[in-house]
């Protein structure tokens, strides 16, 4: 599409009907409207304005547009300020032709444009449904309001819209589709272990870790308001949580069944909506806020080093870094068994590479392999997925090298994420009552 430099006056008045006629005859505006192109306007593959009878077209149209709708919405019967507005909407309203209206002087010249405020530069909130930073960041955690993981959030990222999840697959889902931007998740506990099932989920879900958050533990023994530890005869909570009192409960001479549920905070709500005075919940004290229940007993953990780690998930990786301590995350097996794990460690440990955590979990798609011997018969080996993290950003050589070598060793090598490590003080619990 060409400029066109030489356009003429367009003194050819424009004729506008009301959509609700106010007037027996059509109103006749008495100052022209002339057409300008300016010749940084976009321009589209379908030829629109690429000659001057489409241009004169398409100011007239966009002229007619805008008056009429200037029109509704109030009574200008005053035909000289009807066409001052009409130039000054039409010159205010972007259109992908850029047609810019001016109103001529009674000498037929042209009126300098009125200044235009400069565009709002694109930002990634126009271009993405989910907001990036601040108190409009939306994190996914599985439980309900009061639940640990809530808490963890909130540490990991200030301020943020909670969405609580009833199941940590949906959390995972959450950020997949977009209905929330992160995700925090326990993977394990000082006291009891790792929580197997996000570490299936991990490696399910195409999900990056981009951080972790250490939280300590505080549990507490709920009941509803009156309720005495005598008249209880159970206690429900998350298996994690009911492992780590194991041993409180017992002293606090509690003859009570044991039964576990979903969350912490669930145990709590669960108890607050059926009104279930024979049964406490372990959960934190900020459940017993939220739901209307009282502290029986205060740190009841069996040790007050009492500490889950959480990871934070996101879309998309962040980048590594080196001026600050990084932890990586990876994933690996191999089609020969365990056989070959000396070797994987091994090439963390030449390069003086700490290893902070390994788990293995069942290889799901090959669990059993077997090894026929014609002597002595059939061996059956089970099959592992080994989980390793380290202390080394991936933008380090050393790392970048180990992980090259692991690749030589092993069938299946994935790295989950390279992320910040929690360097927060150290804030244990308080101690047991």
């Amino acid at each position: 599409m060409q400029a066109i430099s030489h356009v003429q006056n367009l003194n050819s008045y424009l004729i506008i009907r009301r959509s609700k006629p106010r007037f027996d005859k059509p109103v006749r505006l008495a100052v022209p409207v002339r057409c300008v192109y300016h010749s940084d306007s976009v321009q589209f593959p379908n030829g629109v304005g690429s000659s001057r009878v489409d241009w004169q077209s398409s100011c007239a149209i966009l002229s007619s547009k805008v008056f009429s709708q200037d029109q509704d919405s109030g009574d200008k019967s005053n035909t000289s300020y009807a066409s001052d507005h009409l130039a000054a909407a039409v010159n205010g309203h972007k259109t992908s032709l850029d047609l810019n209206l001016v109103p001529l002087d009674k000498k037929n010249k042209p009126q300098p444009p009125a200044k235009q405020p400069p565009q709002k530069p694109l930002t990634i909130t126009d271009l993405s449904p989910a907001p990036m930073h601040g108190s409009q960041l939306r994190v996914a955690y599985q439980g309900v309001p009061g639940a640990y993981s809530e808490a963890a959030a909130g540490k990991a990222y200030p301020n943020c819209e909670a969405i609580p999840c009833d199941q940590f697959e949906v959390a995972f889902q959450a950020v997949e589709l977009w209905i929330a931007d992160r995700a925090v998740l326990p993977v394990e506990n000082s006291l009891g272990g790792s929580i197997h099932r996000n570490y299936d989920l991990l490696l399910r879900h195409r999900l990056h870790i981009v951080g972790e958050v250490q939280l300590p533990v505080h549990h507490c023994l709920l009941a509803l308001p009156g309720v005495r530890k005598e008249y209880l005869t159970r206690v429900i909570s998350h298996p994690q949580a009911l492992s780590q009192c194991e041993n409180t409960v017992t002293k606090l001479g509690l003859n009570v069944t044991r039964e576990a549920v979903d969350d912490t905070a669930g145990a709590a709500e669960y108890i607050a909506t059926n009104n279930l005075r024979d049964t406490a919940a372990i959960a934190s004290a900020r459940a017993a806020e939220l739901y209307g229940l009282n502290v029986l007993a205060d740190g009841i953990q069996d040790d007050s080093s009492n500490v889950t780690r959480f990871v934070m998930l996101a879309r998309d990786p962040i980048i590594p870094r080196t001026d600050r301590p990084f932890k990586t995350s990876i994933v690996f097996a191999h089609e020969e068994g365990t056989s070959v794990l000396f070797k994987v460690l091994s090439a963390f440990a030449f390069r003086n590479i700490s290893l902070t955590k390994i788990e293995s979990r069942p290889h799901r798609n090959r669990p059993i392999r077997l090894v026929d011997d014609a002597n002595v018969g059939t061996a059956k080996h089970f099959e592992y997925m080994f989980y390793v993290d380290f202390e080394a950003s991936m933008a380090e050589v050393r790392a970048q090298n180990a992980l090259a070598e692991v690749q030589e060793f092993t069938s299946f090598l994935r790295v989950l994420g390279s992320y910040p490590m929690d360097m927060t003080p150290w804030c244990p619990s308080r101690g047991n009552p």
